[in-house]
């Protein structure tokens, strides 16, 4: 029996020819790594324990006879470079050489194979299909669960079945095989089901979600993961920015011609296409829809095949918007746009800072001859080698001088050096005075400002171009807060989903909670009724995600509340897990720090960060300059009289302030009686492990301070395993004994502020914090009345230069999307380099105040997403939308420079400010009737801001798509970027969801100015 695919191709071989390079450079690693993992699940095979499956699954059910199985092949068309003869016989091979590099899926997937779906306490099987057109997984079932469903009318009784599809575009992550072995474990299900397992990990609804899978043989199983991380592949690839318009065009022709062909004729009428125009929110008159058919049917055949759907797509997607700025731009040269308009367009309007060469290398690419023909070659070439360099190239800078990224590259062009042939480009156009000159069409325009080359992110080409090799304290480094949570603080679950989704996304410092275990030591939420996990599980599950996306070193920031024997223990496992990419020193003849490492010297390496208590309780006692909240992150809950206190709070802080010189001569009084009458005693405590408390003289005790802490401690809370202190080395956590300039910290000393206690200490003056973060890192987490683990605004924080401002990884707010704009920077590396201001010692520079105007011209939107209701479901009934663009600017307090707020000029206000999160202005549109295809709106905004210390990077700008009259709802696109990175001039801005995943087709078109 020999199986067929079907090919995936646009009915003249574009499609195959367009997306055979693209596959290629994405995909190549994925044969190469699925042997090398079939290899390392046997080598770890080891003796679970483990329960079996049902009967059903003991003996796997197969889709072939073995006698079909050692005979199938698979029919596919030949790619460049194979013959016949190079498809072998065998399933892996039919999987391996199947064409997927021209977009095909063997029909063997499209048609279904049975697979055994895992759940809690149950194990079904059923028919899943990979369907690559409309771009999903799809199963029938008869409980709705996921995001998209249809009625198929198949009842059997009382039986009504729905076929769900989970979207390709929706999944986060794949894990086959032994990347899965934590779920197998979890469902205690035996090692031999491990080489056909697959696990499918998604977004429905703003939540993750899982599909476990067990393939009926080893053959599928290998078709299914090749197959799936080829389509996934596409599917990321289009959700990272703009770019490859002529491949997403393809996708989206195929999933909507597929999607409107009720009949499966290959034909399209004219009320399937007008079907098709409603539920695209299209607001078109029937007699315009009419219209437009009839020019497509250019065969006059009364219904369209798919070249003539393609010529219908042109039509319905016409850009009047684009025309009119393509006609206003050459209409002083004659109506040619030669390079000469093509240079002044981006000069002035793009405000690009590319050389001439790099320009007219740009204009080559989308250029043509009068006479059409294409003078495009040589295409792109690939990015050059990855290391530190100057600001990728192509870069559309802001008309703003933004700081360097380092003082040691100050003196650097904005530009690198470009890959293709000067000389080439420059004879290209040289050879206008023997031939008809390059010019660029509307349709090469389009392609332009739809093209990665005009991103409006200036680092799109995800760069790591910072220079990497300054002290640590000199960077902001994308941090977690309580990661082993996915949900609640008090009784959501812990698991090392956190771990994994966190590093991910460049996630460079997570955190553990460690307390004594029946077995060992066990992360959770202390004091909480969360959900526990082994610490050798996160362990594992760091060590293989800790470097997938960054290279620069990991800080596990951990909260030790277990004894001295299970510390110990948690070292063993850390040792053994990490080994040499653990950072240890013996305690004994360290040298002396005299400035913390790079990110650079670090690459590959896992710092441990914990309060060291060999230093703190050995330090010299603070003086009370604020009230230091020294409650651990992960002990600090909320009950309802911390909310009640935290009003409280507010209305009677500058009573506070009245009555600390009080309070705290009281509390040296009492505290000082205590200490003599300790002195006088002779009483000591001996503790085995730790150092014995310092205990001041008599004349010491008028200046020495009184401990944050009651002075008498349980001895068991403060004993601590030597084996935890040798792993600190570069990331002690100590006291914080207040900021001044009495206090001295070693280099290598942090310590961790709540959000209350910060605001208290920035509320008293932020340079001095400031000044501490130029060389010292400190960490900074969300207060403990956060129970639904919402966020605060990170950019607060950050103008103050702390380091590791930690967020809930779980909810996607705000604070989570000004997180992820942040760490999107310097090629999703973790670590950015702060402001300049926040670096140098230059006053001058860290007080120079500047007020400036965003202005936004919101052009147009294209394909905007269809409504949902909240289950993720489209709502069918419910499909024309008023769409408005709300465009929000948000910039932080700059506390050290308030005093210039008074100069504010009267006609532009300050931004309204809300509470410590720094300060809001939004503006928006007017709502446009019934449109979500193609609203054209060409309404200006101006927003106004102030800045500090040239800070722009610390500014962010939110552009959010509304539905009118659903304003307290989520909106229906978002894009967030830091100001910094924005590019000025017109740019296509790519929507994402409020979970941050791109969409596919969805774009905003903005003209973007500062003044």
């Amino acid at each position: 029996m020999a199986l067929h695919t079907k090919h995936l191709d646009d009915g003249n071989g574009t499609l195959r020819d367009s997306m055979i390079g693209f596959l290629k450079a994405k995909t190549a690693p994925i044969v190469k790594s699925i042997r090398s993992r079939s290899q390392d699940a046997r080598r770890n095979r080891k003796d679970d324990h483990c329960l079996p499956l049902c009967d059903s699954m003991s003996t796997p059910s197969t889709i072939l006879s073995s006698e079909e199985q050692s005979t199938t092949t698979l029919a596919v068309p030949n790619l460049p470079g194979t013959t016949g003869s190079d498809i072998a016989p065998s399933a892996q091979r039919i999987a391996e050489k199947s064409s997927m590099a021209d977009g095909t899926v063997p029909l063997l997937l499209r048609e279904g194979v049975h697979m055994t779906k895992i759940s809690p306490g149950k194990q079904k099987s059923y028919i899943f299909k990979l369907d690559p057109d409309q771009g999903q997984i799809i199963w029938q079932s008869k409980k709705l669960r996921i995001s998209m469903y249809f009625d198929l009318r198949l009842s059997s009784g009382l039986l009504t079945y729905r076929t769900i599809a989970v979207p390709i575009e929706n999944i986060k992550e794949l894990r086959f095989s032994s990347d899965a072995r934590y779920y197998r474990q979890q469902f205690q299900l035996a090692q031999d089901y491990e080489d056909r397992w697959i696990t499918i990990i998604y977004i429905l609804n703003g939540a993750y979600k899982t599909l476990h899978l067990i393939s009926s043989t080893k053959d599928v199983f290998r078709m299914w993961d090749i197959t799936l991380r080829k389509l996934y592949a596409i599917r990321q690839e289009l959700m990272t920015g703009l770019g490859n318009e002529e491949i997403r065009r393809a996708i989206w022709e195929k999933q909507y011609w597929t999607a409107s062909d009720e009949s499966s004729d290959q034909k399209l009428r004219f009320d399937e296409v007008e079907k098709l125009c409603r539920r695209l929110n299209v607001n078109t008159s029937t007699e315009e829809l009419k219209r437009l058919f009839k020019q497509a049917d250019t065969k006059c055949q009364s219904f369209l095949d798919f070249s003539g759907f393609q010529r219908f797509v042109k039509l319905l997607k016409a850009r009047p918007d684009v025309t009119l700025l393509y006609k206003r731009l050459c209409y002083s040269n004659d109506g040619q746009f030669d390079f000469s308009v093509f240079e002044h367009f981006m000069r002035n309007t793009q405000k690009s800072t590319l050389s001439r060469q790099e320009l007219l290398e740009l204009f080559a690419h989308y250029a043509k001859k009068p006479d059409g023909s294409s003078d495009a070659s040589p295409p792109h070439s690939p990015p050059s080698p990855e290391g530190p360099a100057s600001p990728p190239a192509r870069l559309f800078s802001p008309p703003l001088s933004t700081s360097p990224p380092s003082d040691t590259v100050i003196s650097q062009a904005l530009t690198a050096p470009i890959d293709v042939s000067v000389a080439y480009v420059t004879h290209k156009l040289s050879a206008s005075s023997r031939s008809p000159k390059l010019v660029m069409s509307l349709d090469g325009f389009t392609s332009f400002l739809l093209s990665s080359d005009n991103s409006a992110f200036i680092e799109q080409q995800g760069k790591v171009w910072h220079d990497m090799t300054r002290p640590l304290s000199e960077y902001l480094i994308s941090s977690s807060h309580n990661t082993y949570l996915i949900g609640n603080q008090l009784v959501g679950s812990s698991t090392i989903e956190g771990y994994i989704r966190a590093l991910l996304h460049s996630c460079r410092s997570v955190e553990i909670d460690v307390y004594d275990g029946d077995s060992g030591p066990m992360i959770f939420h202390g004091k909480t009724f969360t959900s526990k996990v082994p610490v050798r599980e996160v362990c594992e599950a760091i060590a293989k995600y800790a470097f997938v996306t960054s290279p620069y070193p990991i800080i596990i920031s951990a909260e030790i509340h277990c004894s001295v024997l299970q510390q110990e223990m948690m070292v063993e496992v850390m040792r053994d897990v990490f080994q040499n990419a653990l950072i240890s020193a013996p305690l004994e003849g360290r040298p002396t720090l005299e400035v913390l490492p790079s990110p650079e010297h670090l690459k590959g390496k896992v710092l441990l960060k914990a309060k060291n208590l060999y230093v703190s309780e050995n330090e010299s006692i603070r003086t009370k300059e604020v009230s230091i909240d020294m409650d651990s992150s992960s002990t600090e809950t909320s009950t309802d009289s911390d909310v009640v206190q935290d009003i409280r709070d507010e209305r009677i802080r500058p009573k506070v302030f009245e009555m600390d010189a009080i309070n705290e001569v009281k509390d040296e009084l009492k505290k000082a009686r205590g200490l003599f009458d300790r002195v006088r005693s002779g009483h000591s405590h001996n503790m085995s492990g730790v150092a014995a408390l310092t205990v001041p003289t008599v004349t010491s005790i008028a200046t020495s301070e009184p401990p944050a802490r009651p002075e008498f401690r349980d001895v068991s809370k403060v004993k601590m395993s030597i084996a935890v202190a040798s792993l600190l080395v570069y990331t002690v956590g100590v006291k914080c004994r207040g900021i001044n300039k009495k206090e001295h910290y070693a280099p290598e000393h942090m310590f961790s502020l709540s959000e209350k206690t910060a605001n208290k200490v920035m509320k008293q003056g932020t340079v001095d914090l400031i000044k501490h973060n130029r060389t010292h890192l400190v960490r900074l987490y969300p207060k403990g009345s956060r129970v639904n683990s919402s966020n605060y605004l990170p950019h607060r924080y950050w103008t103050a230069g702390a380091q590791l401002v930690a967020i809930n990884w779980q909810t996607f707010d705000l604070g989570y999307m000004i997180n992820h704009a942040m760490f999107q920077r310097n090629g999703r590396a973790g670590y950015v380099l702060k402001p300049l201001a926040l670096r140098t010692h230059d006053k001058e520079l860290l007080s120079r105040y500047t007020q400036h105007s965003l202005d936004i011209v919101v052009i147009s939107a294209q394909q905007l997403p269809r409504p949902k209701d909240s289950l993720g479901h489209e709502i069918m009934d419910k499909s024309m939308v008023d769409p408005y663009v709300e465009v929000s600017i948000h910039i932080p307090d700059w506390p050290h420079a308030s005093h210039h707020h008074s100069s504010s000029s009267p006609a532009t206000p300050p931004p309204s400010s809300t509470g410590s999160t720094g300060r809001l202005l939004s503006r928006r549109t007017n709502s446009v009737k019934n449109n979500g295809f193609n609203p054209v709106w060409q309404e200006a905004l101006s927003l106004p801001f102030d800045c500090v210390g040239d800070m722009f990077d610390l500014i962010f700008v939110r552009f959010a798509v509304r539905r009118d009259g659903d304003n307290d709802e989520e909106p229906i696109a978002v894009y967030c970027v830091s100001l910094g990175s924005l590019a000025m001039g017109y740019r296509h801005l790519p929507l994402h969801d409020t979970q941050l995943s791109q969409y596919l087709f969805s774009t905003l078109f903005v003209m973007c100015a500062i003044n």
